[in-house]
């Protein structure tokens, strides 16, 4: 199996600085969409993990938070793509929980989810603790230039401090662009 895994608000969607708190609220980021149609017709699994803190702090309910994500299917869906997955954290950074990135939580429960060893895993997030989290679960970082990650990385280099080996791009098509390049020449030079 073929696993990605991506954040959420900031990655695949427009993020205010605040929380995405309605259906109305959740924008996709140009390209994204495509980007994740583009990532499963090379034959990845797409799961997102996503810290919901707004759940715990009462900004919004499930029923709120289902019905972003039913609009995100049906617009990826209308794009041609899909996401099999998603993983949230609904606890405050405070609640001291073991899901909330940095924390490697949720992305352990994918890989205990899906099977596999997570060695390896791309994992793409516009912040430090989306990063974090992947480092500690032994996937591979990739930073995105979008939402949080403008701010922090406007020159195209991983500032000091992110986990060893965190790769940048401008954006999810850019990331998505990456990692089927690297497979095609991956299955090149095994032929």
């Amino acid at each position: 199996m073929k696993l990605v895994i991506l954040g959420r608000d900031g990655t695949i969607n427009e993020t205010s600085g605040a929380f995405v708190t309605s259906v109305d609220e959740w924008q996709p980021l140009p390209g994204a969409l495509e980007a994740i149609a583009r990532l499963n017709q090379a034959g990845y699994t797409v799961v997102v993990a996503s810290n919901q803190p707004g759940l715990g702090r009462g900004l919004f309910d499930a029923g709120a938070l289902n019905a972003m994500h039913s609009r995100m299917h049906k617009l990826l869906a209308a794009a041609g793509g899909r996401i099999d997955a998603i993983f949230f954290c609904p606890h405050t950074p405070d609640e001291g929980c073991d899901c909330h990135k940095p924390k490697p939580g949720l992305v352990l429960q994918i890989g205990e989810r899906y099977g596999i060893p997570l060695a390896g895993v791309p994992v793409a997030g516009d912040e430090l603790r989306d990063l974090q989290a992947a480092a500690a679960a032994g996937c591979e970082p990739h930073l995105v230039q979008t939402g949080r990650g403008a701010q922090v990385c406007p020159d195209g280099a991983a500032p000091s401090g992110f986990p060893a080996g965190t790769q940048v791009h401008a954006d999810l098509r850019a990331f998505a662009d990456a990692i089927i390049a690297r497979d095609a020449q991956s299955i090149a030079l095994a032929v």
